[in-house]
């Protein structure tokens, strides 16, 4: 959801970077988890949002149990996350990345045949022109970036765990890393 930048003020606020594009859903959460920013941890710590609001374009939030600059300071780097029930609905051809991850990819050229396994996602990785999935090739340590764009991701089934590809020619191979 966000990332904590810094304390403000002298009651423990922090400063934090939204990086959810539902700003809206911050007033109406109450309960938020801080991970690292390595990752989420295991035994990620429940914190309660005592007050939540925007100043200047900024996130500014009060934490209960963070009481001065100090405790505020320790908190720096931290982001926070919700738990995955808790995350808001997305409109369809939406889709989070920790949903993409792991996803199958499948090759489908036009309407004829089975579909061909490509590999998995290990990645997705944010571009000005877009997001790029990370695929590995099945049984190989070799990497292929794919463009998530809709003309090329034909059909995304997180459900399934599926991404079906319809590439431009030669895309596999003009992307292949490794």
């Amino acid at each position: 959801m966000a990332r904590i930048l810094r304390p403000r003020g002298r009651r423990g606020e922090v400063v934090a970077e939204s990086l959810s594009g539902l700003q809206q859903r911050f007033e109406t959460l109450h309960r938020l988890y801080l991970g690292t920013a390595n990752g989420i941890r295991v035994d990620a710590e429940p914190v309660e949002v005592d007050e939540a609001g925007w100043h200047q374009g900024r996130l500014i939030l009060k934490l209960r149990g963070v009481d001065s600059i100090a405790a505020a300071e320790s908190l720096r780097g931290r982001l926070l996350l919700v738990r995955r029930e808790d995350r808001a609905t997305l409109p369809p051809g939406q889709y989070y990345v920790d949903d993409l991850e792991g996803c199958q990819v499948q090759l489908q050229r036009g309407n004829t045949g089975h579909p061909r396994v490509i590999g998995s996602v290990t990645a997705v990785e944010e571009t000005p022109g877009g997001h790029l999935l990370h695929v590995t090739r099945s049984g190989s340590p070799e990497e292929v970036l794919i463009p998530f764009a809709q003309a090329i991701c034909t059909h995304v089934d997180v459900n399934a765990r599926v991404i079906v590809i319809d590439p431009p020619d030669d895309l596999l191979e003009l992307n292949r890393l490794g």
